[in-house]
């Protein structure tokens, strides 16, 4: 068993694409943890979607031995995800060490992430290794780059180390750095019992939930019985080990170390990401500090195409939610979609995947509606009401005010790029608050932006104008009063509450003429004229006519009076006006899949 001295629990920090699994790859190799035969790329990466996608999307713990002429080191790694969407996983990890290795790349320098994740490290009192990755790239400036991270992050450029993961140049400096820079978990107070953070969790279907623990403090052994501090559940261990990286099982966890818990627990709900593990019959029962709750910022509506998988899917999103704590979900029922649920993330990237997940992980067919955010509203009977659902958006007639949620952005941009990107901020309704200049080729612009106005192509458009070099961090800031109204389609004059949408007035009448557009020609035609209409207040600001299927009535009649002719034609629009008011338009399932893909793309 190794001591408490020979332990080190460190994570790998960076801005997306810029070599963390790369990086864990070799530190693999170089420990002899995974054999030759069983390398692989990406090793921690062990999703497929991560592996197509090329980006980090949990946090991914692996224990390595090393030794160093001849003292073994236990070094605890875990891989971290980049995108801003993410960085809840990080934050959790960084609760679970002692130190950060803060990956730079060589060529692109300092981004986004790169500074919202080193304020974070050094937040929870993290030490910091600088290490500037791709330093064999023909376009590396590696001194360039020491530069930006001592005048932005203020970290001296003597402590940076330069490497190249891909080709293992300046890896063993890396080591020795994690060894002689990263300190060792802290002596536990005397009497504190054992206690362990709860940073990740997974459910497997033939052992119950297994939790991904950091102890503390004391030990925990296989056939104890153990609880957890927040939801006051207690279990036995029916198996406890590390990872490396597949899951071994050892006889027992001890202080400053990291591994996985099997308790059983087959209910997913009892489980909480953050909480702290303990004996049952330790009498200390404190929560470790590093945990907070989150608080999703992105709505959005998920039902089954089928409706028979309503509970496959509820069962699914638990399972899920175990494994994520920055999603949520509750019920919801619309007329219609049907049976679903009201899901909240922390961006638009977390909604993206977690619907990729249910897809491939569950294997559910699933349509989710146009997503918003939670908007304030006080009523004119002076009452506060928080809407994430347009459906319960109240009348104008009925509304003081109305406050939306605001972020700060931070943007890294090429100088070449700056005037196409203060005009896409004027765009969004946004506050350019002041740029800085980092180096000759890179400038930072913090903004003020509607939360609203980022959801759905802000990311996208930003990397089309700056070539793929942009990139942007946010935070939230607060709310402010904004001039939001309700956007109804009616289709026949009746109201499709899965198309309603919160929009600013001024862009009220272009998204209705673009969903009506959109709608006119995916629905079907009926045997009578069809309005598709998009409302604002009860005024319509934008319309379509769907034209009527139409039998040719006068195909028979040939020759003789014009009155003849007229007649069959009038019967015919007397049959039509008859069938319009009896007529209802059902709008198929397809179109409506249509719809609110085209409304997010």
């Amino acid at each position: 068993m190794l001591d408490r001295l020979s332990i080190r629990n460190f994570c790998i920090i960076a801005h997306v694409d810029h070599g963390k699994t790369t990086l864990s790859d070799r530190l693999l190799e170089l420990t002899r943890t995974v054999t030759a035969r069983d390398m692989k790329e990406q090793m921690l990466d062990s999703m497929d979607l991560e592996r197509e996608r090329g980006i980090t999307i949990k946090s991914h713990p692996v224990s390595m031995v090393y030794n160093d002429d001849g003292r073994e080191y236990l070094f605890n790694l875990m891989d971290t995800p980049g995108h801003v969407d993410f960085s809840y996983e990080v934050s959790r990890s960084l609760a679970a060490c002692e130190g950060a290795l803060l990956l730079v790349d060589a060529a692109q320098g300092i981004e986004a992430q790169t500074v919202a994740n080193a304020h974070l490290a050094v937040a929870q009192g993290l030490e910091v290794i600088p290490v500037i990755n791709k330093v064999d790239l023909p376009s590396a400036e590696p001194e360039r780059i020491q530069d930006q991270i001592e005048e932005v992050l203020a970290i001296p450029r003597e402590e940076t180390i330069l490497a190249s993961a891909k080709s293992g140049i300046g890896i063993d400096a890396v080591i020795r750095a994690v060894i002689d820079r990263i300190p060792p978990p802290a002596e536990p107070p005397a009497g504190i019992g054992t206690r362990g953070l709860v940073f990740d969790c997974v459910y497997n279907p033939y052992k119950g939930v297994i939790t991904y623990v950091r102890i503390f403090s004391g030990e925990v052994r296989r056939g104890e019985t153990v609880s957890f501090v927040g939801s006051e559940v207690s279990s036995q261990v029916k198996e406890v080990g590390r990872f490396s990286p597949q899951m071994v099982p050892e006889d027992s966890l001890e202080t400053g170390t990291v591994g996985y818990v099997v308790t059983g627990i087959r209910d997913v709900a009892e489980v909480k990401l953050g909480d702290t593990l303990t004996r049952r019959d330790d009498p200390a029962r404190e929560m470790l500090p590093g945990y907070q709750e989150v608080r999703p910022m992105v709505f959005s509506g998920l039902y089954p195409l089928d409706t028979s998988d309503y509970e496959k899917l509820k069962a699914s999103l638990g399972k899920l939610r175990l494994n994520d704590a920055a999603f949520v979900y509750q019920s919801e029922s619309s007329a219609a979609l049907g049976f679903g649920f009201r899901c909240g993330f922390l961006g638009l990237l977390h909604m993206e995947i977690v619907q990729e997940r249910l897809r491939r992980e569950y294997g559910l067919d699933i349509l989710s509606t146009y997503p918003s955010v939670i908007y304030r509203v006080k009523k004119t009977d002076g009452t506060f009401l928080e809407v994430d659902n347009p459906v319960f958006f109240p009348p104008q007639t009925e509304l003081e005010w109305v406050e939306e949620p605001m972020i700060e952005a931070t943007i890294h941009t090429p100088n070449s790029g700056i005037g196409d990107l203060l005009a896409l901020i004027s765009e969004k309704r946004g506050l350019v608050e002041g740029t800085e200049t980092l180096d000759s080729q890179r400038v930072m612009i913090r903004a003020i932006l509607p939360l609203n106005e980022i959801l759905v192509d802000f990311n996208d458009r930003l990397k089309s104008l700056t070539h793929g070099y942009g990139s942007m961090d946010y935070e939230p800031k607060g709310h402010q009063v904004a001039d939001l109204v309700r956007l109804e389609i009616l289709v026949n004059e009746e109201p499709i509450e899965a198309f309603s949408s919160i929009v600013h007035r001024s862009k009220a009448e272009a998204r209705g003429r673009a969903l009506c557009e959109k709608l006119k020609d995916l629905l079907p035609r009926q045997l009578f004229r069809i309005p598709i209409q998009a409302a604002v207040d009860s005024r319509i600001v934008a319309r379509e006519t769907l034209s009527p299927m139409r039998k040719d009535v006068t195909a028979k009649c040939y020759g003789g009076d014009i009155s003849r002719k007229r007649k069959l034609l009038e019967k015919q629009k007397e049959g039509k006006k008859r069938m319009k008011q009896i007529g209802s338009v059902s709008i198929p399932q397809e179109a409506f899949v249509q719809v609110l893909k085209s409304s997010q793309g």
